[in-house]
């Protein structure tokens, strides 16, 4: 694992719109993860739930997460970021959810009818692999 900054690399495929998993932590313990939209935002990740979501309620009891990112052409290629929320927040106007949704699709979220939640991720550490390898990795 390494400690940010993220090296250039990195960061070019997070601030593209790519297949990404978050696990959360159940009041029990137990990982669960979940595929997510993502934004890469000046070293943190927003990521946005609908207000009923189960996810919402862990990262509330326990804000430790991680989030793996794969590069969309070469799913060998992926980052995990292990961090912690460092904010939530109502999605007022559903500003947060549209950003993120014309990374992913180019239109605003069709679905106007839920509140929906925003929480911002700061990286603690990262491990990259396949071309984002960290040299400091086993080989």
């Amino acid at each position: 694992m390494s400690n940010p900054p993220l090296p250039e690399a990195a960061v070019a495929m997070l601030r593209k719109p790519n297949p990404a998993v978050i696990t959360t932590l159940r009041s029990d313990g137990q990982p669960v993860s979940t595929a997510t939209w993502y934004l890469w935002d000046d070293g943190r990740v927003l990521v946005n739930m609908d207000e009923g979501r189960k996810r919402l309620e862990h990262l509330r009891n326990d804000p430790r997460v991680t989030l793996t990112v794969l590069d969309e052409g070469d799913w060998y290629t992926h980052v995990s970021i292990i961090g912690r929320v460092v904010g939530i927040r109502d999605d007022e106007g559903l500003a947060d959810i549209d950003r993120l949704s014309r990374q992913y699709t180019g239109k605003d979220y069709p679905r106007r009818d839920r509140a929906r939640v925003s929480a911002w991720i700061e990286v603690d550490r990262w491990h990259g692999w396949g071309s984002l390898k960290d040299s400091s990795q086993a080989g």
